[in-house]
């Protein structure tokens, strides 16, 4: 059986990485992205420069997430939802 975790290369800050990430939390990134004007490596080095602790793939994993998080909380008690979640 097929893993459903994709390995991607990607720029960050002028430096070629890879990511190893599930199609959904490529595509929420990329949703983020759009959504904030901004390219995935620009996203991705903002996610590298903020994150405290552990690997980047967890730490866009751990943004992905959140970002939904607040958006479904703030939907469900009528808030403006926080667009930036920390990263």
């Amino acid at each position: 059986m097929k893993s459903p975790v994709v390995k991607r290369s990607i720029v960050v800050a002028g430096h070629k990485t890879s990511v190893s990430l599930e199609e959904a939390f490529w595509n929420g990134m990329k949703e983020i992205s759009g959504l904030r004007n901004m390219t995935l490596s620009e996203l991705v080095g903002e996610i590298d420069s903020n994150r405290q602790q552990g690997n980047l793939s967890s730490a866009i994993r751990l943004f992905v997430l959140e970002y939904f998080r607040s958006r479904a909380i703030a939907a469900t008690t009528g808030q403006a939802p926080d667009n930036r979640p920390q990263a």
